[in-house]
């Protein structure tokens, strides 16, 4: 048969499966939602290069991806920072740890897409994000099953 006659979608491959959207609200901070429509626009420059280079797989996993981030940025709920020092830890806040060897550790609650647990971002439906929430200066944590006290908390 001649390639005149086969549809593109018949030489497009498996489909690729959607990216998990999760089931928690959306917060995000202000640097967050950012982020999210960086990405929005960095994919938008990535779909472009990949047509003119008729690269199939590479178009539909920029579009799967697209439509993940795209629907990431409508639902995001963004979430001011608090005025002020909070008196105790909640979304967007920086929470200042003494470990069991001494040693302290900040880290801030953000959003899901925004966590990055190695620059001390952790997401607020993470367990050291759900254990922090709530938390005021001289309460005690366990991080990693080690117990930790709250020595500072800013917006």
């Amino acid at each position: 048969m001649s390639r005149a006659f086969v549809k593109e979608s018949d030489d497009a491959g498996e489909p690729l499966p959607e990216l998990a959207v999760s089931p928690h609200t959306n917060f995000v901070t202000p640097a967050g939602l950012k982020q999210i429509e960086a990405r929005v626009v960095a994919l938008e420059a990535e779909l472009l290069a990949a047509k003119a280079g008729a690269d199939k797989s590479l178009v539909a996993r920029i579009r799967r991806d697209q439509r993940y981030w795209s629907q990431r940025r409508g639902s995001a709920r963004v979430v001011e920072p608090a005025s002020g020092v909070p008196d105790a830890a909640r979304f967007g806040t920086t929470v200042t740890l003494r470990l069991a060897a001494g040693a302290e550790r900040a880290f801030k609650i953000v959003g899901e897409d925004e966590a990055d647990p190695a620059r001390g971002l952790v997401s607020w439906v993470s367990p050291l994000g759900r254990a922090l929430t709530g938390q005021a200066v001289g309460d005690e944590v366990a991080v990693a099953g080690q117990p930790a006290e709250v020595v500072g908390l800013s917006a």
